[in-house]
């Protein structure tokens, strides 16, 4: 949620043709060629990913320095004495002092020797600056001189302009009037900013101007009474491009002003007008202090206009009239190399906050906001942690049972042994009150109470690992006890519990090789069969509460584990035994993994009579639940396929089929084609198939209604180093619907860039179970830069990169 700071700075941002036709007259003189500006074309030496077409190149001094930084070198063709004694030096005339240096055809000092006359065509050189003008007025005592129409390049900052006359103070600031000031190179005047009075302070990195207009291609786009801009890299005050946005007949306007405070902290404020809602106010405070960082940020709405619903599932009044705002603060650092500590706190007004003001992809998705006070413990032997942690769920309107736990405290401390000889022993232990706000009522029964939860799982093992395989057999004790406690919730349940279930495993493998030749290259080929037994007695779990606890999906690595819940508020009985085997194609060259495939299958001896009730004497209702009571029952889980294939050194894939073999169907499939350009073009194609009920976890409206079937294509091409296209299409072959579509191009050019994004895509309102809530959202994103000045709009790098996997954003910096 945290917004980049663009290091530009701007005041009172106006648009108009009758303001810019009374205040802004200001019209600088024509630029100069490139030739006269130390403008060198790069050539065949241009640098690789060079944006502009060449560099500004500051060339030799033609005279040494003086003695004495005061001391005045000289060189003319011819030199004379006026009639009021001065001197008068003509021809190639070359004036030096210090690091300035002039060039002109005719030059005349006074008889005081402290003021140079010079006409043009003229040249100033001094630190990384070039001025040419017509005529000057130059002081041997200061800095100080005065040049008229002038034509000025600043080297390393790269930026250039033109003006009616320049002024060098004697500080060192540089004053101009009528003057324009791009970082354009010269001959592409693309974007300029032109002002009455412009004041250029190199020694601090910034400039302001007054009465200011930004012209794009010559055409007035913005007008500024006064504007400050930097002229480097350094962080200025000042008020920061606006973000506008448009959405139908709705105008969304923030004007943030960015105090610099000091070099370990800053601020930025955030007015913005929203025409639907209000006005709203945003901020946000940054700080380094030695190891510990933090960031504070939130937007306040006091009376909400309520405006058009974006989600057509809410009421149209819902917000009318309320306050909305939120709260997030992260903060992190060390007390020691080992020991260190975070602190989150995040909070909003209700849970449709980030839908109706979020101003950039990521905000738009918020579905949480975290709360974490953490203390963290890292030795060679021991892990200790000790934190209080929740989080607000963003959901309007947010039901009792979808309220989370809060840990009020969670104490861990974990540690690891390990002998020569192979054995090694683990101990993880952990004691957590659990809270929350609800009424005991209104939830179901095993998710009612509260309390305290200890869990010790102390763990014994032996592995021996010889380069033809390993074997790893190894016992682990899970102990659980509860205090629980139902409030009002009238239960004749238990409320001091206890529960201790071994967990016993076998893991086995052995390592096959040869050397092979195929398709002209020399590999060496692996085969890795492996076993895996696992057994874990059932237990009576039926009064046990649900704090954090989900059942797993099944998957390749659930092959081999004994763990069938996240958690451990339900342990999962299981007796089968998981064999399965693995081939690998190995580059004998370099070692690189060129193909692996991968096959395998778990064989139950018991039925699994442990689900989410708890309950070891029942299974689920065949008649009424057939996939569950199938799932408990079945002798076989799904076969499994894994191949990941790097076809070339571009092209990739990785395909995963779980096949049931008894009812001959696919309960999941996933393929995937990758290609990766050196260039950073991207191409991904995906198929995904999901049986549905193939995911038990979360609560019925988190689980899929219906069979997954969806097709995703994205792609990213980088034409050159200045253009990107970028799109993605995801689509919904059960419902016929496309899910997500995103078209978007970014140009990275000399002196601006651009991101232009359309993006559509359908919100589920929370619910996988059903589409009839699904409602479709869509907008048009504007980013761009004006390199040296700032940039108008959002950035969606971050989403971009993880819409679309592979692609990175160039910065348009």
């Amino acid at each position: 949620m945290g917004k980049p700071h663009y290091k530009t700075a701007l005041a009172g941002l106006v648009t108009g043709s009758s303001l810019l036709s009374t205040f802004v007259q200001a019209a600088p003189p024509p630029s100069l060629p490139p030739g006269q500006l130390d403008w060198q074309p790069w050539g065949a030496e241009a640098p690789s990913g060079a944006l502009c077409k060449g560099r500004y190149v500051m060339p030799e001094y033609l005279l040494p320095p003086g003695d004495t930084p005061r001391q005045v070198r000289s060189s003319a063709d011819s030199a004379r004495y006026g009639e009021a004694g001065e001197t008068i030096l003509s021809g190639e005339v070359i004036l030096r002092r210090d690091d300035s240096q002039l060039e002109a055809p005719q030059l005349t000092v006074n008889a005081a020797r402290d003021r140079v006359s010079a006409q043009g065509p003229l040249a100033l050189r001094s630190s990384g600056m070039l001025v040419r003008g017509n005529a000057a007025e130059l002081s041997l005592d200061s800095d100080a001189a005065s040049i008229d129409s002038a034509h000025y390049v600043a080297h390393q900052q790269r930026l250039r302009g033109d003006a009616q006359q320049l002024q060098r103070l004697e500080d060192g600031r540089y004053r101009l009037t009528e003057a324009s000031f791009t970082t354009c190179e010269p001959g592409d005047d693309t974007w300029r900013l032109i002002s009455n009075d412009i004041l250029l302070d190199r020694e601090q990195g910034f400039g302001t101007a007054k009465h200011a207009r930004l012209e794009v291609g010559k055409v007035p786009v913005f007008y500024w009474p006064w504007v400050r801009f930097p002229i480097d890299d350094r962080r200025q005050s000042g008020f920061l491009w606006p973000t506008l946005g448009f959405s139908g007949d709705s105008f969304d306007y923030a004007q943030p002003y960015y105090f610099n405070l000091a070099p370990n902290y800053d601020a930025t404020l955030t007015p913005r007008w929203l025409t639907e809602h209000g006005l709203l106010l945003g901020g946000e405070f940054r700080y380094l202090f030695g190891s510990d960082a933090g960031i504070i940020e939130g937007a306040y709405l006091a009376d909400d206009k309520g405006g058009e619903r974006k989600n057509p599932n809410d009421p149209p009044d819902a917000f009318d009239g309320e306050e909305r705002w939120y709260l997030d603060y992260r903060h992190q650092g060390r007390f020691s190399p080992r020991l260190g500590y975070q602190l989150r706190y995040g909070a909003a007004s209700d849970g449709r906050y980030f839908e109706d003001f979020g101003t950039t992809f990521g905000q738009q998705d918020t579905e949480f906001m975290s709360r974490l006070a953490l203390l963290d413990y890292r030795g060679d032997t021991w892990q200790l942690e000790a934190r209080a942690q929740g989080y607000q769920r963003l959901e309007y309107p947010l039901k009792e049972n979808d309220k989370p736990f809060y840990r009020l405290p969670s104490l861990s401390a974990n540690a690891a042994w390990s002998q020569d000889g192979g054995f090694y022993q683990q101990w993880y232990s952990n004691a957590t009150y659990f809270w929350r706000d609800v009424n005991e009522n209104l939830v179901p029964l095993d998710e009612a109470a509260t309390g305290t939860r200890l869990h010790l799982a102390p763990a014994l093992g032996w592995r021996k690992a010889p380069s033809w395989g390993f074997l790893e057999p190894r016992l682990e004790m899970l102990y659980t006890a509860y205090s629980l406690d139902y409030g009002a919730r009238d239960t004749d349940r238990d409320e001091d519990l206890t529960r201790t279930v071994p967990v016993s495993s076998i893991d086995a493998g052995l390592y096959f090789e040869r050397d092979m030749q195929a398709f002209g290259a020399d590999y060496r080929q692996t085969l890795e069969p492996r076993l895996y037994y696992a057994y874990v007695p059932e237990k009576e779990q039926s009064e046990f509460p649900d704090f954090d606890t989900e059942p797993l999906a099944f998957s390749w690595n659930q092959l081999w584990s004994p763990y069938r819940f996240t958690g451990v508020d339900r342990v999962g009985d299981v007796n089968k035994l998981s064999y399965g085997v693995s081939t690998r194609f190995l580059e004998d060259e370099t070692g690189r993994e060129r193909l692996a495939l991968s096959l395998g299958q778990s064989a139950y001896f018991d039925d699994r009579t442990i689900d989410m009730t708890g309950d070891p004497d029942t299974l689920p209702n065949r008649d009424t639940n057939f996939e569950e009571w199938y799932r408990a029952t079945r002798n076989r889980s799904p076969l499994v396929t894994r191949l990941d294939w790097r076809i070339t050194d571009r092209w990739s894939t990785r395909y995963e089929w779980l096949y049931d073999d008894k009812r001959e169907r696919t309960e999941q499939n996933r393929v995937a084609l990758n290609y990766r350009h050196p260039d950073g073009h991207v191409l991904n194609l995906g198929y995904r198939w999901e049986l549905q009920g193939f995911d038990p976890g979360g609560d019925a409206e988190d689980r899929l209604g219906y069979n997954r079937e969806e097709f995703d294509t994205s792609f990213a091409w980088k034409a050159n180093n200045r253009f990107d296209l970028i799109g993605r299409f995801l689509y919904d072959n059960t419902n016929d619907r496309a899910l997500e579509q995103l078209a978007g191009v970014q140009w990275n050019d000399c002196c601006y860039g651009l991101q232009l994004v359309w993006r559509e895509w359908i919100d589920d309102n929370d619910t996988a179970n059903t589409i009839a809530d699904d409602y479709t959202d869509r907008g048009i994103f504007l980013n761009f830069v004006f390199k040296g000045l700032g940039g108008v709009g959002q950035s969606a790098d971050q989403y971009f990169e993880r819409a679309i996997p592979g692609y990175r954003t160039t910065a348009l910096n």
